[in-house]
């Protein structure tokens, strides 16, 4: 009987690998299979609904939320949202559909605060879990006193902004950020959790010590480094690909009180880039370390005067950058108040090796708080603007070391040469430091650069700032890094066929292959990654 069942999911995992996601073929034949199959989705939800006993709720009214995100560029309907209380929710859901086999063509993905980019949490007449509904009805447990590695135990569905909120009351913060805190636990574990501290502390996937999954079979595993370990670097930044994350035990560390925060520029990209190389591969250095590209800004360093403090505003108000490609560097260096003269010392002391233009340092003393969330502030900006909920075609890349001169000729000399459609970050993490057993896929040189394209595009335009237009930069830019051979990789990838997930993934695709068989054998999670599909037969 074993036998049996294993050649069936072998039988069924040849169907999933041997789908071509870049063939729309639409025939009279296929247009009866998509009809029957709605009809099939709807029969069963309403058979979910009466079957599965639930503490939480399972709504098939206003489900159009859940075929919206943050790239506001895919809108793809479930037929369902699961509104979990617990765990045993999830569970109960994913193994009915695991029961139902390949007759049925249901699929699951799990949605966090809605700011996937290309669709990733949608599921096409499926069920989408909203886990926001999850963290809301699970409490945070932080285990600090007697720990010799203090950690808070929480929901996935917990938004980090919340975890830095409660964690401070403690007296107490996690280790690695993303620059935007209103996302979901689970969410930035799926991909990696990357911001300014990554150089120093990785990812955020590198500062985790427990896991709670449920797999595409429904089962509830407890994994760590030594119990079920295959599983617990597997969905650490395995794209929702092998389980729904539903609790984590994350790192924390002392939290300080203030932050000197820091922006100089410069005009010398090789400059720029050494600076940044010096600060992140030094162990007395900043806790913080990012850096942006500013294309033809006007008025720039007017702008930073309302937050920040210029050293010296005579020589800045000499300084133009209409016209220009500049580098800005921004730094920062946590402190706690009584320690000010000190950490001032501190300061003067790194800067005094770095070669910025004098004349552009500008300083500000802001709370940790106020810092982390830094963000958050221009969201509620734009939001009044009626900015923010507009298409966002974010393109972001890994750059070898070796390689980033000539990306940045290529890129910031023929592409982007006279503005940009919004924030241009860029700045060197070292993975030599960083767990590399998960599924997060990074160049081979231990240092690269994360350079991260946020465009926003204006839904009506035509012009530069249009949808179409950045599509296009966007290819340009990835055609660059082909043609010169420059080995990048995609940080929150998507791709339209599966040679492209298989390029992406090199030598890991046969693991990551193995898991997803061995994990989720019928396909039934994140459809919306577009990486697997789930085979259906009509029996």
């Amino acid at each position: 009987m074993l036998k049996h069942t294993n050649l069936v999911l072998k039988i069924l995992m040849a169907l999933i690998l041997g789908c071509d996601f870049g063939q729309n073929r639409i025939s009279s034949t296929s247009n009866f299979a998509a009809s029957t199959t709605y009809l099939g989705h709807h029969a069963t939800i309403a058979s979910l609904t009466e079957r599965l006993k639930l503490d939480g709720s399972l709504r098939i009214d206003n489900v159009h939320h859940a075929a919206k995100d943050f790239g506001n560029r895919y809108s793809i309907l479930p037929a369902a949202v699961l509104y979990p209380k617990s765990v045993s929710d999830i569970s109960s859901l994913i193994n009915y559909v695991f029961q139902m086999g390949p007759t049925s063509g249901l699929t699951v993905a799990a949605r966090g605060h809605g700011h996937s980019l290309e669709g990733q949490a949608q599921a096409h007449q499926g069920v989408v879990v909203n886990m926001e509904s999850l963290g809301k009805s699970q409490e945070m447990r932080f285990h600090i006193k007697g720990e010799t590695r203090p950690f808070v135990d929480v929901s996935a569905g917990a938004l980090w902004i919340d975890i830095l909120h409660e964690g401070l009351k403690y007296g107490m913060a996690p280790k690695s950020w993303t620059d935007y805190l209103h996302l979901t636990v689970g969410g930035t574990l799926s991909n990696a959790g990357i911001s300014g501290q990554a150089f120093r502390h990785g990812p955020q996937i590198n500062n985790v010590y427990q896991l709670e999954v449920v797999t595409g079979t429904g089962q509830v595993v407890t994994c760590t480094e030594e119990m079920n370990s295959d599983l617990f670097y597997g969905v650490l930044g395995g794209l929702g690909q092998f389980g729904i994350i539903t609790r984590a035990q994350i790192s924390l560390e002392p939290a300080p009180k203030m932050v000197k925060w820091i922006r100089v520029l410069y005009m010398d990209f090789a400059a720029f880039t050494e600076d940044q190389e010096q600060l992140i591969s030094s162990n007395n250095s900043f806790d913080y370390v990012e850096g942006f590209v500013l294309i033809n800004r006007t008025g720039l360093l007017n702008n930073w005067r309302s937050s920040f403090n210029c050293k010296d505003p005579v020589q800045a108000s000499r300084f133009f950058s209409e016209g220009k490609t500049v580098f800005c560097l921004e730094i920062a260096k946590y402190f706690k108040e009584e320690d000010t003269e000190i950490t001032d010392q501190k300061i003067e002391g790194l800067l005094s090796k770095l070669n910025y233009n004098e004349s552009t340092l500008f300083i500000s003393e802001v709370s940790y708080v106020e810092f982390l969330d830094r963000v958050h502030v221009s969201e509620l900006k734009l939001q009044e603007k009626g900015l923010w909920d507009v298409p966002h075609p974010w393109l972001n890349l890994l750059v070898p070391k070796s390689k980033i001169h000539i990306f940045a000729n290529e890129v910031f000399g023929n592409i982007l040469t006279d503005t940009s459609n919004g924030p241009i970050l860029i700045y060197p993490v070292d993975k030599s430091r960083w767990n590399t057993k998960t599924s997060m896929v990074t160049p081979k040189e231990d240092v690269f650069y994360l350079v991260a394209f946020l465009s926003s595009a204006m839904p009506s335009s035509t012009g530069k700032d249009s949808l179409e237009y950045i599509l296009s930069q966007n290819k340009r830019i990835l055609d660059v890094c082909e043609t010169a051979k420059l080995d990048t990789k995609q940080y929150l990838p998507h791709y339209s066929t599966q040679e492209e997930w298989k390029t992406h993934f090199g030598s890991q695709w046969e693991v990551f292959v193995r898991r997803k068989f061995t994990y989720d054998p019928l396909a039934i999670l994140t459809p919306g990654q577009r990486i697997f599909q789930k085979a259906t037969s009509f029996l």
